[in-house]
């Protein structure tokens, strides 16, 4: 069967590996000159790493880098615990963690699909849909027919504005994510603060902390933003100023992050879960169907488990099946990730607050039993 995959991030290279190996013939569409994934690292969940194992994709990531199993959760601004989580009964009871740098993830992802099928710099921006196919049209005219058309081209989807030209798509929340890495610094113990995100209640800000492989950090922050984001540099010296007498720790490892290696995003989800994945012969699969905020650290391991089940779904189909295949994939996925944007916003919502507010939700953290917190941290990690 003819298959398209719009859009080469993580989602639709994963997407389109596990149809090639299904026997489809599979056409990756990306808009860029090449393929690759810029930014800093990705945490891949427990149920991110299963979904890519049922493609066959889990050996690709390196042992080496799994999360340790120390003891995380949340932190004050000082890094006072306030929420305890044992990691390793966690991930004992529903599998490892990963935090690996983004490009090294995506190059493992898409090391199994031949190059042949990989179609850059072809911006597709409209679809034809037929009785019994796809046109895919770029650059205003067609440049393939398709049985079946996967959409992955992110939170800022054309081709998702097409489908649903009703729906609000994405929203900006008035907050503002600055990521790095950089290696361990020898003087600078960590220990304590690692798989922790940090939060401060007079401001609303929060810091999170995240090993990757044995040498290197990934940290990333989230604070209100007010008008347009700025550039590496002025979100540097924005956010070193509000962090200031935070644990001596977090203006250290920000400080010491070169610009370069610094990515600054206004964070944003979907408005409003979409009412369908599936239309016909199309479907869409991660941040183009279902963007959520970061809070639950979900995003990347939600496209894995979309590129698993519609690899599932369609595994075995002709033609003549894919609609009610897709409609199949949409049943399976649009409940689970519906849920997770809204535990997402909400989460967002808590960790954001300030004054009173924030003060009785610290209080009330603080009384929350660790043995609880595991299991409640293990089961949005089940699949």
């Amino acid at each position: 069967m003819r298959i398209a995959v719009i859009g080469a991030g993580l989602g639709g290279v994963t997407a389109a590996v596990g149809l090639h190996r299904r026997g489809h013939a599979v056409t990756l569409f990306e808009r860029g000159a090449e393929l690759r994934e810029a930014g800093t690292a990705v945490v891949v969940m427990p149920n991110g790493l299963r979904a890519l194992d049922e493609l066959g994709l889990g050996d690709s990531l390196p042992d080496d880098q799994a999360t340790p199993t120390v003891s995380g959760g949340l932190r004050d601004w000082r890094g006072r615990p306030l929420l305890v989580t044992n990691a390793a009964q966690a991930q004992r009871t529903v599998g490892r963690t990963v935090t690996v740098r983004r490009a090294e993830l995506h190059r493992a992802l898409r090391a199994p699909l031949p190059a042949e099928l990989v179609r850059t710099a072809t911006p597709v921006e409209r679809l034809e849909p037929g009785d019994d196919e796809v046109t895919v049209i770029s650059d205003g005219r067609a440049v393939t027919t398709a049985d079946a058309v996967i959409v992955a081209d992110g939170i800022g989807s054309a081709i998702r504005g097409r489908l649903y030209p009703h729906h609000p798509g994405p929203r900006r929340v008035g907050r503002l994510d600055l990521r790095g890495m950089l290696p361990r610094p020898a003087s600078l113990d960590v220990s304590e603060l690692l798989t922790s995100i940090m939060v401060d209640r007079r401001t609303g800000s929060m810091f999170g902390l995240f090993p990757v492989g044995e040498h290197d950090l990934y940290w990333f922050t989230d604070s209100a933003l007010h008008g347009a984001p700025p550039g590496a540099d002025e979100a540097r010296r924005q956010v070193l100023a509000l962090m200031a007498d935070w644990h001596p720790a977090v203006p250290a490892l920000i400080g010491a992050t070169p610009p370069a290696d610094i990515y600054v995003d206004a964070i944003a989800c979907l408005a409003e879960p979409l009412s369908s994945f599936a239309i016909g012969r199309v479907a869409l699969l991660g941040d183009a169907a279902h963007a959520m905020t970061p809070d639950l650290g979900q995003g990347a391991s939600q496209a894995f488990e979309d590129a698993a089940a519609v690899t599932r779904h369609l595994a075995d189909a002709g033609p003549a099946d894919v609609a009610e295949r897709l409609r199949r994939y949409d049943a399976e996925r649009r409940p689970r990730t519906t849920r997770l944007m809204l535990a997402s916003s909400r989460q967002s919502w808590l960790m954001t607050r300030t004054g009173a507010v924030a003060w009785v939700r610290d209080a009330l953290l603080r009384a929350v039993p660790d043995r609880l917190a595991t299991r409640r941290l293990a089961a949005m990690w089940q699949a």
